[in-house]
């Protein structure tokens, strides 16, 4: 009976990791352009927003789950994703698909109730992610700008659903970000393909660290221009004042503090873990967050 009970729980357990609920923390840039606007506490709009994070997170991880599906082979070469529910074995391909279907159902389906538009962006969203799955996540460069898509497609929406305005600098940032993040984890799979001798993904051939960080580089510091002129953008100081600038002390400290980790430490560029682990980021991050939210909300 015991075992029984274990067994009920391991499965349940990796059904909940084979959501990969720990990536629905991207869909949190649906929250950014209301937060950019001065709006964050319309309350009807966050409650909008908050049904926008789930229907998002929801086809998300269907997408997650088609992806693990279609890289099973692949996945169990792997020194890390090989412990994933399906690749491992523990969940099946019959139980993994179903459960893929059930979250897109649901995704999609909140997601029409909520807004046509916002649909039509999660339809988007889901039919690029189709396409990177299917084949497209093979060729070097157009790889990390579907990937970078993603994220715009997620801000975009939040501006849709909240009815809120978006500065064309922020839309040039939150890309440039994404495509920033995207190649980061294009140098992390470099990094775990060179200690481990296996080939992680076939996009990766298209580059090498010298390439990687050379590009990391250049576009960490075109986003801190960016940040710079939205900050000073005639908009913005019009509608929220002229001291936002000061709160890019912040963002070039997170992007001096990434660099270092990746091109100095040589650890991990997996953006995700870098956000949980280090402790100098997340000050960064909070203190960019409390900043903004004093200057906007405040003061």
């Amino acid at each position: 009976m015991q075992q029984v009970a274990i067994s009920q729980r391991t499965l349940l357990y990796s059904l909940l990791k084979l959501l990969r609920p720990e990536q629905w923390a991207k869909n949190l840039f649906i929250f950014i352009p209301i937060f950019f606007a001065g709006d964050f506490f319309n309350i009807d709009a966050l409650l909008k927003l908050a049904v926008a994070f789930l229907s998002f997170s929801f086809v998300a991880s269907a997408i997650y789950i088609l992806n693990d599906y279609r890289d099973i082979e692949a996945d169990r070469a792997h020194p890390e994703k090989c412990e994933r529910p399906m690749a491992s074995g523990i969940i099946s391909a019959n139980i993994g698909l179903t459960t893929m279907l059930i979250m897109a159902t649901i995704g999609l389906g909140v997601g029409f109730a909520l807004s046509p538009w916002f649909f039509s962006i999660l339809v988007a969203y889901a039919a690029i992610n189709i396409g990177y799955s299917f084949g497209l996540k093979h060729v070097g460069i157009l790889d990390i700008f579907l990937i970078a898509s993603g994220f715009l497609l997620r801000t975009i929406s939040g501006g849709i659903v909240a009815d809120v305005p978006i500065s064309q600098w922020l839309i040039i940032m939150i890309f440039l970000l994404a495509v920033f993040l995207a190649i980061a984890k294009r140098r992390d799979d470099l990094v775990i393909g060179k200690s481990s001798g296996i080939l992680v993904r076939k996009s990766v051939k298209n580059y090498n660290l010298e390439f990687v960080n050379s590009c990391m580089t250049m576009i960490a510091g075109i986003i801190i221009v960016a940040y710079l002129m939205y900050t000073i953008s005639d908009d913005v100081v019009l509608r929220l004042g002229k001291h936002l600038v000061y709160t890019s002390v912040f963002v070039i400290a997170a992007m001096m503090r990434y660099l270092q980790i990746t091109l100095v430490e040589n650890n991990s560029g997996s953006p995700t873990k870098i956000l949980y682990k280090d402790a100098f980021i997340k000050v960064t991050l909070v203190g960019w967050i409390l900043s903004f939210f004093l200057l906007i909300y405040v003061g």
